[in-house]
């Protein structure tokens, strides 16, 4: 036995100790068609880390980002430290001539034609492209509409005589009703008013069309109804404060919007009774992105996620998570968490990363995105407190069109700690002290933003 044990430490100590760790390019052999990548991962700092004879600027930590430009067919890189040596080739795909693409004329059709949607929460919006801030509403299934014209993979959808919309075509499928030739109509609404919100049933006698837009008022637009000569009918709710939530679906052929009452707000205790969704982004089999030291953004969003849900608590929120362990969650059920529990904010909580085309020890900080103009308040709060008391870099409030800021029940925002692929920014994030005080200057900045009203 006593052999054994002795052969067995022999052999342990054979083994290689690698003095780095490459965590991108995840593989030594790899096609990348950018002009420029990075080299990210982790050494020993006992040792220098050389990539083709050019010493790597390594942090303290050990992280380390390394920009290389990359030149069309084989690009061979060696890295080196005195103990290790790692031969990478990045290949780039030769770009064939490009050939002239004729665009897709619009196509109108010679009489207007009937479709319904077929899917859940299809968007209608402004031009046809499948992406971008261009969407006007979501639809529930079997919401008529009347189509004049197609282009690519969008058909034109006619609102009224001077609005015009999209429709991607997997959303919706032909129907021999005759919708064009019988409008719908509206018959007046009811009122109903409680602590939380002012709700509003209109007397459809069919689903139509909608769009809500935010202002002052919020405006409830329904489409192709005989109620008046341009077959649009108009409803406006006056904000006398910032907007806080909505909703408009049909229930049946009634169409019920609830608009959410702005809280009275204690200024003491700001986030008293405040129901706040809490969404650690990633999880399970999806791990997001990786850092310099291997490690997963799932486990640091949930890492600070957790501490948020500590720290609001704390000052007397009522929190809601969308996960509290590692497991995977589909992006729409994080939603849905989130209004079934009637939560008037929604944060999304994540860490950043980058193309290939972009060097990672250039883009550093905390940015937040919204969708909807009632969030950029919160955003703006939120990143003027975290930058404030983190001392992060300040990388911008931007509109972005992400599942989770889509939302409108909630005022929803989706907040990028930092940079997981920068060896300073993800310094900071696997560190618990950092971890903690980000919670709690987000909490601060959503106390700020309520008390602003």
């Amino acid at each position: 036995m006593k052999k054994l044990f002795i052969l067995l430490v022999f052999l342990f100590c054979m083994n290689p100790c690698f003095a780095f760790d490459i965590v991108y390019p995840k593989k030594t052999m790899v096609n990348i068609s950018a002009d420029s990548s990075f080299f990210i991962g982790s050494v020993n700092p006992d040792e220098i880390l050389k990539i083709n004879g050019e010493e790597v600027k390594v942090h303290s930590g050990g992280g380390f980002a390394y920009p290389v430009k990359l030149n069309n067919g084989k690009n061979v890189f060696t890295v080196e430290s005195e103990s290790e040596k790692i031969v990478y080739i990045i290949n780039r795909p030769i770009k064939t001539p490009q050939i002239e693409i004729v665009p897709f004329p619009f196509k109108e059709f010679t009489e207007c034609k009937s479709f319904v949607i077929s899917n859940e929460n299809a968007p209608i919006r402004s031009t046809p492209v499948n992406n971008g801030i261009n969407r006007l509403s979501h639809f529930q299934e079997d919401i008529p509409l009347l189509v004049d014209g197609e282009d690519r993979e969008f058909y034109r959808v006619v609102l009224n005589d001077n609005t015009k919309a999209w429709v991607y075509k997997g959303d919706v499928k032909f129907t021999t009703a005759d919708y064009c030739n019988y409008p719908a109509t509206v018959n007046g609404y009811e009122h109903i008013e409680d602590n939380e919100y002012d709700t509003f049933i209109f007397n459809t006698d069919k689903k139509t069309p909608y769009v809500i837009k935010e202002g002052n008022p919020l405006t409830l637009t329904f489409y192709n109804v005989k109620n008046n000569g341009d077959l649009t009918y108009v409803f406006e709710f006056p904000v006398n404060k910032k907007i806080y939530g909505y909703s408009g679906k049909y229930d049946n052929d009634k169409f019920v919007l609830k608009v959410r009452k702005y809280p009275e707000i204690d200024k003491k205790m700001p986030l008293k009774d405040i129901k706040i969704a809490i969404d650690p982004g990633h999880g399970g089999n999806e791990s997001g992105a990786i850092g310099c030291g291997g490690e997963k953004e799932k486990d640091i969003n949930l890492a600070i996620s957790l501490y948020l849900e500590e720290e609001l608590k704390s000052r007397g929120a009522k929190v809601i998570m969308t996960r509290d362990d590692d497991r995977y969650l589909e992006l729409y059920k994080r939603i849905e968490t989130a209004n079934n529990e009637d939560a008037s904010i929604l944060l999304s909580i994540h860490a950043n990363a980058l193309p290939d085309c972009l060097d990672p020890n250039k883009y550093r900080g905390t940015s937040i995105y919204y969708y909807y103009g009632q969030a950029k308040p919160l955003a703006d709060s939120v990143l003027k407190s975290m930058v404030t008391n983190l001392g992060t870099v300040d990388d911008k409030v931007r509109q972005g069109s992400l599942a989770l800021v889509r939302n409108t029940q909630a005022v929803s925002i989706l907040i990028e700690v930092a940079y997981m692929i920068n060896p300073v920014d993800i310094t900071l994030l696997t560190d618990k002290c950092f971890q903690k005080n980000c919670a709690r200057a987000i909490a601060d900045g959503i106390e700020n933003y309520l008390k602003q009203n």
